[in-house]
């Protein structure tokens, strides 16, 4: 019978339970909140036979210690983490079998800054408001509202049929300590170089003519005043063609206002329920995952695309998560 719990040793830099997020509470002044990099966690949710908006652990830049009972099943999606047991690297994007009670180890993450692991049952936490996400600045949902510290029990839930079948396969072949299949989910298309696509927001046209040219051809750097909640870019001012005062609207993801000293601000997970400031641009949804594994110091462009082209592209990348769920349900039930 598998433990009904993962024990931290160490928690990380910050690790926090988070799943799609706290939908339906902004009018109460309740913040979506949720992953900030949404496509590596439902992708890791599927490896191990989850629905894709189940609760996983996100793990910035320097990974917990954990300990982990025989008979789990375990993913990791993200920004290239580095799991070890007993010093063998786990393998990346795709299911692990734990074998035997072990230590997990996590190094730091090489190409990003976030990294996911989901675990099959999911984690066994209260919902809050409909949703298992760590709201850390309130101190509520996840585990006790706060990132993980030594010493925290996580409960986990039961594994699906399919998985304790594919599990069954895992137990008798690979490592002492953990064993996988040979198929994976390759860390593409998602996370390609290049501008992040940008449509105009509601109030681009508050500024001057120069300065939209200027934020679409300069480079912009996160500054290290930076977090779940947004980010601030360092780079040239925005100046401001009208001087109108606006009524504070709904803010979601990726929205990009500009503030009074002209620099712009791009909003995260973590975003207030709403602002006052001009929005120059909005991300494009399938750009976000990118947005979560720049680092501070990180360099960014812009290119303008139409509100259209951002609807095809999510499109193209919600088909291709579905064909992702397709083809790991048809492996996960072959033999290995």
């Amino acid at each position: 019978m598998v433990d009904s719990t993962i024990e931290v040793i160490y928690g990380g830099m910050l690790t926090s339970l988070q799943d799609l997020g706290r939908c339906g509470y902004q009018k109460y002044g309740v913040i979506a909140g949720g992953a900030m990099d949404t496509y590596a966690l439902r992708l890791a949710n599927l490896l191990v036979g989850n629905a894709q908006a189940e609760a996983a652990l996100e793990i910035t830049f320097q990974g917990p210690v954990l300990q982990l009972a025989a008979g789990m099943m375990i993913a990791f999606m993200g920004a290239g983490a580095v799991p070890r047991i007993a010093g063998e690297m786990v393998p990346l994007n795709r299911p692990v079998y734990i074998k035997k009670n072990c230590q997990l180890d996590f190094g730091v993450c090489n190409r990003g800054c976030r990294a996911y692991m989901a675990v099959a049952g999911g984690f066994d936490v209260p919902l809050v408001m409909g949703s298992k996400s760590t709201y850390l600045r309130a101190g509520i949902g996840g585990f006790k509202g706060r990132g993980l510290q030594g010493g925290d029990q996580l409960p986990i839930g039961v594994m699906s049929d399919r998985v304790a079948r594919l599990a069954k396969q895992l137990k008798t072949c690979g490592w002492e300590y953990f064993s996988a299949p040979p198929w994976y989910v390759p860390w593409q298309p998602y996370y390609k170089q290049g501008a992040i696509r940008l449509t105009l927001g509601t109030q681009s046209d508050w500024f001057t003519k120069e300065s939209q040219q200027q934020f679409f051809s300069s480079a912009y750097e996160i500054s290290s005043e930076s977090d779940r909640m947004g980010y601030r870019l360092a780079g040239d001012l925005l100046l401001r063609a009208k001087a109108d005062e606006m009524i504070s609207e709904a803010l979601t993801f990726g929205t990009i206002q500009v503030a009074n000293s002209g620099s712009p601000i791009l909003l995260m997970a973590d975003r207030q329920t709403a602002g006052g400031y001009p929005r120059i641009a909005q991300a494009a949804i399938v750009d976000l995952p990118r947005l979560a594994q720049m680092a501070p110091g990180s360099l960014i462009r812009f290119e303008q695309i139409s509100l259209r082209q951002a609807e095809q592209l999510y499109v193209r990348r919600e088909k291709y998560i579905g064909t992702i769920a397709q083809t790991i349900h048809f492996y996960s039930e072959r033999e290995i």
